[in-house]
């Protein structure tokens, strides 16, 4: 085997020998001058020998990394004699090694042939640390070592002897966690132990510092080479059992390293005297360690590294720590940290551009430059394409939503058509049927809902309870051929329910006050039901209407079927809804009103100037459907000039109900009105109506208008529109009308409801004096009946309004308001019709519960509440023979009341504190009062009705009620919201222009 290891070294010195001399031989033709040679053949030359140069370097080292990695198998051992091998004791000595006994003859007889072996030459092959390897590795295997044990034993002898726990071999560790920090951590951990370890007597301590010697167990003589290669790297004292615990002997780490060589510019002079005395202490571990080193010099190179100092033992160390395969480059950090200048050599490797600066650096920056830019590339093109993917799905979700959203459209409307369809059939048949249907027994089914716009619902403060202030519906029970079936908004509390039945059976001919709580009992003879859809509680805050609520309640609609099942039934709504349509088609009942579609557009304020400019009613001069400013500016200038005697604009939204959307502007702050005025009087109204006179007003009227209406121009409610920006935008949008105020410091307004049957005839079913809260727009109640208008005049007006309604296929009730003045230039009265509400009003629904208390009828032609008055005594047979007296009743209805601090009572406790300042209605005289309760949780709203043997007395006792309910609710200090205090100071005014009025009369 030595002489095989002998020539192979010679044929690796003359492979070195001839890349030397093609070496030389270049330099040499490089110094030749190009004058004595063409430089085409230097240059061929050149690239000749620089290609056999490489040739030969690469097989060299092929042939040297094939020699140092191949393993010296040692023969194998047969017919071991069964001997007895004595067990080394371990004495308390100097020496470190166990005494073995020795045992010449069996080395002596060990040879390159297959004789067996003694075990103790066995264990010296695998224990390099032991005295008698070197020996044995020369005469059998013809090994020369160096004599670093005399060394090492002079070492020892020096240093104390350290005993402690087992130490972990940093070579068996796993490659990820190897590094220079972990080393230094436990180079201090090991320094930090030195203080608390024993240490063994007869034995001083030269140096400050102490290394840490790590020892493992000899391994067992089954082990591979792989382990002998591991057990050669370290050097140490064996391990020594006893019984189970294993000790182990560890020194401290020596500042400098004991094999430690330089490379230079990423090369190793394999000359050097310190690598030939490492490559030749490690020579039987060197293939592992030569790719270690092979890696190190790559990356010097590379990185352009002048001067690394190697520490050996670092170096062994790492290499057998991967030496599992070197299938990938090892870790720089890790690689590096067998430096001795490791920092410093970390350093240059770390900065910017050093890898360019080194071996094959500038192909080295041409594949990092295109990698970068195809890297840049191909992430634009990924990022294109993910932009392409994103589009495509984006387009394509949008386009099956697209396609999604058709369909549930069209089949949206095939289910509206298919009911308003239904709808059409079903007010034909009401309409042939409908004297039948007034003659027997039917069922009505109330429901008051307010199909606002989504805008507008949103806006709206308690909409719930805007939408259940007509629970005097229940009052249409007094015929007793009616049942009533009325759908409520909100829940209900057991206090509400009581005072209905109580005052429901009041006005059946129960004798008691108002206050008094009578149980309701199953005998009543004329039933109603109350029903709250469940969908109230699934859409506490979105403010639907009514009938969208009820269309998504199917439990309630189910119960409301049983109960009508096999009778003759009708819906009453409120404000039209499309959803209607929907609710009546799953009941399969009728409306008595109009369709959604009509409604909407006849209910605007628009809309119902068509409905009276066709019935011939008069009308206050204005104009409809305006969506611009300019075409409010010039429509508003055309207004003045022709209508010099108008004091003050309205400006009216179209879909907005009452007066909430309503705001005015005074003509007297237009600077020009004065001018203008007195040119219409000098012209007089012959001249005036010519174009060329009022061309030049116009002129100067619409120059001014602009600045006039954003200075003066106010909305009418403020908590609806704060300014008149806000209502000019509103304006705009949904569309409005411009009307004239009638000119005159006294205006009435009436208001009457109509009853258009679908027969065709035209019903008179309320009609009252608006009286006004704070704002001079919106009515808060009525004095029911009214007394403005000539009964004979406000038959002919509502005669002729409803049936150019029922032309326009409006059926069902109808609201219509009326102003009324004195004509300052005539001394005539006139009417005006101003406003047109096609459903079922407050007032209708408060004039209900009246004649359900008082058991009379409002006659229209009279104009006057006729009361029955059932006297008992002697006469009374008489009386039901003859005929029932009739006395005439004037009543106040207040169906909007509110006051903040109404909410601290319970309605139990308000009823009964009203009884106790004689508030209350008595049956026998027909005179009294009746409140309107709507809900049970805020409590904030109610309604009151005073009925007394004329006007003034129903007016004093209604202002009277207020300051008594204001008064015991209200303090000094306490800061309330109320309508109470402005609606007395109206009352009061009202009854001193009466009062005036009837003075002036004698006088007249």
């Amino acid at each position: 085997m030595s002489n095989t290891l002998r020539y192979e070294d010679k044929l690796g010195a003359v492979l070195v020998q001839v890349q030397k001399d093609l070496r030389q031989l270049r330099l040499g033709l490089q110094r030749i001058p190009a004058s004595e040679s063409p430089a085409t053949t230097l240059k061929a030359l050149d690239y000749a020998l620089s290609k056999t140069e490489n040739s030969v370097r690469k097989q060299t080292e092929e042939y040297l990394r094939t020699v140092t990695t191949r393993l010296l198998v040692l023969p194998s051992i047969e017919n071991i004699p069964n001997r007895c091998l004595e067990i080394p004791k371990w004495e308390p000595v100097l020496d470190f090694f166990p005494k073995m006994h020795w045992q010449g003859e069996d080395i002596l007889r060990t040879s390159n042939n297959n004789e067996p072996r003694s075990p103790l030459s066995m264990q010296l092959h695998y224990k390099p640390a032991h005295t008698k390897n070197r020996t044995t590795l020369n005469q059998k295997c013809g090994i020369s070592l160096p004599d670093v044990h005399r060394k090492c034993r002079s070492i020892a002898n020096d240093h104390n002897i350290i005993l402690g726990p087992p130490q972990k071999l940093r070579a068996c560790e796993p490659k990820s966690h190897w590094n220079m920090a972990e080393f230094k951590e436990d180079k201090r951990k090991a320094k930090s132990k030195l203080q608390k370890w024993e240490t063994v007597p007869g034995f001083t301590d030269e140096k400050s510092e102490a290394k840490v010697l790590l020892t493992p167990r000899t391994p067992p003589p089954s082990a591979t080479s792989k382990n002998m290669d591991r057990a050669c790297v370290l050097q140490g004292t064996p391990a020594i059992c006893e019984g189970s615990k294993v000790m182990e002997v560890v020194s401290a780490h020596v500042n400098h390293s004991k094999y430690q060589f330089t490379i230079t510019n990423g090369r190793i002079d394999t000359k050097e005297e310190h690598f030939c005395h490492f490559r030749q202490s490690f020579s039987l571990c060197w293939s592992s360690v030569a790719y270690a080193l092979e890696a190190l010099e790559k990356l010097l190179r590379d990185f352009a590294v002048p001067l690394a100092k190697v520490s050996g033992e670092r170096l062994v160390e790492f290499a057998h720590g991967w030496d599992s395969g070197w299938t990938k480059a090892p870790p720089v950090i890790n690689l590096l940290s067998v430096l001795e200048n490791s920092e410093e050599v970390l350093g240059l490797v770390l900065s910017p551009g050093q890898r360019y600066k080194g071996e094959c650096g500038v192909e080295a920056a041409v594949i990092h430059i295109q990698s970068c830019w195809r890297g840049r590339v191909a992430r634009k093109a990924y990022q294109l394409l993910c932009r392409r993917k994103w589009a495509a799905g984006t387009i394509a979700i949008s386009w099956l939503m697209h396609t999604q959203m058709i369909r549930v459209r069209e089949a949206l409307q095939a289910r509206r058509l298919r009911q308003l369809e239904n709808y059409r059939c079903r007010a034909q048949n009401l309409a042939a049927n409908w004297k039948h249907i007034q003659s027997s027994k039917r069922t009505i089914i109330h429901i008051p809902s307010l199909g606002y716009s989504q805008s507008r619902r949103l806006n709206v403060r308690g909409f719930d309870i805007r939408q259940n202030l007509q629970m005097n519906r229940l009052a249409e029970i007094r015929d007793p051929k009616v049942e009533v079936i009325f759908i409520c908004p909100t829940h209900l509390g057991e206090d509400i329910l009581e005072y209905y039945y109580s005052a429901l059976l009041m006005g059946d001919g129960a004798t008691d006050t108002a206050g008094n709580r009578t149980t309701a009992t199953t005998s009543c003879v004329r039933p109603f039901v109350i029903l709250t859809p469940e969908a109230v509680d699934y859409f506490p805050n979105h403010n639907l209407c009514l009938t969208t609520l009820l269309k998504y309640s199917p439990h309630t609609l189910k119960r409301i079927k049983n109960l009508i099942q096999g009778k003759e039934a009708y819906i009453v709504g409120g404000l039209a809804h499309v959803d209607d349509l929907a609710v009546a088609d799953e009941l399969g009942v009728p409306i008595l009103g109009p369709e959604p579609a009509i409604a909407q557009l006849y209910s605007t304020k628009s809309g119902c100037r068509k409905i009276f400019i066709a019935a011939e009613v008069e009308v206050p001069p204005g104009q409809g459907g305006i969506f611009s400013l300019k075409q409010l500016h010039e429509t508003l200038a055309r207004l003045m000039t022709e209508n010099s005697d108008v004091k003050r604009w309205l400006f009216k939204i179209d879909p907005e109900p009452g007066g909430c959307g309503t705001a005015f502007c005074d003509v007297q702050h237009l600077s020009c009105y004065n001018w203008a005025l007195n040119k219409y009087h000098r012209c007089g109204l012959g001249m005036w109506e010519t174009k060329e006179i009022q061309e030049s007003v116009l002129i100067r009227y619409l120059e001014e208008i602009p600045q006039w209406l954003e200075r003066y121009a106010r909305p009418a409610h403020t908590s609806c529109y704060p300014n008149w920006t806000s209502f000019i935008e509103t304006f705009l949008s949904q569309g409005g009308a411009v009307e004239a105020y009638p000119p005159s410091d006294t205006v009435t307004c009436v208001t009457v409801d109509l009853l258009l049957e679908p027969g065709g005839h035209v019903i008179t079913l309320s009609c009252g004096d608006q009286l006004q809260g704070s704002c001079q727009f919106e009515a808060v109640g009525s004095t029911v009946p009214q007394t403005s208008v000539h009964p004979q005049t406000l038959d002919s007006i509502c005669a002729r309004v409803g049936q150019v309604c029922l032309q326009h296929h409006i059926v069902g009730h109808v609201s219509l308001d009326l102003a009324t003045f004195m004509d300052l230039g005539t001394t005539e009265q006139k009417v005006w019709a101003v406003d047109l509400d096609l459903r079922y009003s407050d007032q209708l629904a408060m004039t209900q519960m009246l004649q359900m208390m008082t058991g009379g009828s409002l006659n229209h032609h009279s104009g006057c509440l006729d009361v029955p008055m059932h006297v008992q005594g002697k006469h009374c047979e008489q009386q039901i023979a003859d005929k029932t007296p009739v006395i005439p009743r004037r009543a106040v209805l207040g169906g909007h009341l509110f006051h903040s601090n109404l909410s601290m009572l319970y309605h139990s406790v308000f009823l009964k504190m009203c009884r106790a300042h004689g508030i209350g209605f008595n049956i026998q005289r027909k005179c009294g009062t009746v409140f309107a309760l709507y809900d049970s949780s805020e409590r904030r709203s109610m309604g009151m009705i005073t009925v007394s043997e004329d006007l003034q007395g129903a007016l004093v006792t209604f202002a009277h009620n207020l300051s008594i309910i204001h008064g015991e609710i209200s303090a000094s200090k306490m800061q309330e919201e109320t309508n109470f205090k402005v609606l007395i100071k109206n009352i009061k005014d009202l009854l001193q222009r009466k009062q005036r009025t009837v003075r002036s009369k004698p006088a007249a």
